[in-house]
């Protein structure tokens, strides 16, 4: 992890493909656990620290992770991400070109828990959840696509499915339709952008993931 935002409530990192957010089954140490090290040894801290988990990210998803390190900024954090007034941006390299450039993905999604997947339809079914995202390219290889996606709903596993449902299955994503895996097991899906205004002091924060170590993403990158 690579700690891109700190302050007195709030501690924004750069999660690597692979990492958990919070603790799961597999019994992985999770980056929560791995942020409260860092705040323990950096202010020397004793006994337990607090670190509030406000959203999550797909295990194999890089980028940006907000957490809260006061519990006003918790409960604030926790009402500013439902409503809408956190806004984050992805970048995805997509194989193959989608057929418009710019354009608004409306789907009605199903999840399937005991696949740990869900599917995109055009029309509603039954259980289904209405998703939408707007999507712009901003850039492209031969054989890939990057895309730039603001998210208007948040719904499981949403960029993936979506974009897969498009024609356009994120880079690695196996379970989505990539026809094959990245070597390091991640997804091409980057948490790139997050924007909103601090919890407590107001101010406009905005903060930008570096980029994966991937020659791709260097590449074709704008």
């Amino acid at each position: 992890m690579q700690v891109v935002y700190e302050d007195n409530h709030i501690i924004i990192v750069s999660k690597r493909s692979g990492e958990i957010v919070q603790g799961d089954k597999t019994g992985d140490e999770p980056l929560s656990e791995t942020v409260k090290q860092y705040i323990k040894a950096k202010y020397q801290k004793p006994g337990n620290v607090f670190l509030g988990v406000v959203h999550r990210l797909d295990r194999p998803v890089s980028g940006l992770v907000v957490f809260a390190k006061t519990s006003k900024a918790l409960s604030r954090l926790n009402n500013m991400f439902r409503d809408g007034e956190v806004h984050k941006t992805y970048w995805a390299i997509v194989k193959n070109k989608p057929r418009l450039e710019e354009a608004e993905l409306v789907n009605w999604i199903v999840r399937n828990e005991k696949q740990n997947k869900s599917y995109a339809y055009d029309h509603e079914v039954k259980n289904s959840k209405k998703a939408i995202l707007r999507y712009k390219m901003i850039g492209s290889s031969d054989h890939y696509s990057l895309l730039e996606v603001n998210l208007l709903t948040g719904r499981h596993h949403q960029i993936r499915c979506q974009l897969a449902k498009m024609g356009c299955p994120i880079k690695g994503d196996l379970k989505y339709g990539a026809p094959r895996s990245n070597p390091d097991g991640s997804i091409s899906l980057l948490s790139h952008r997050v924007e909103f205004v601090h919890p407590v002091s107001k101010e406009t924060i905005v903060v930008e993931a570096p980029l994966p170590d991937d020659n791709l993403w260097k590449a074709i990158a704008p």
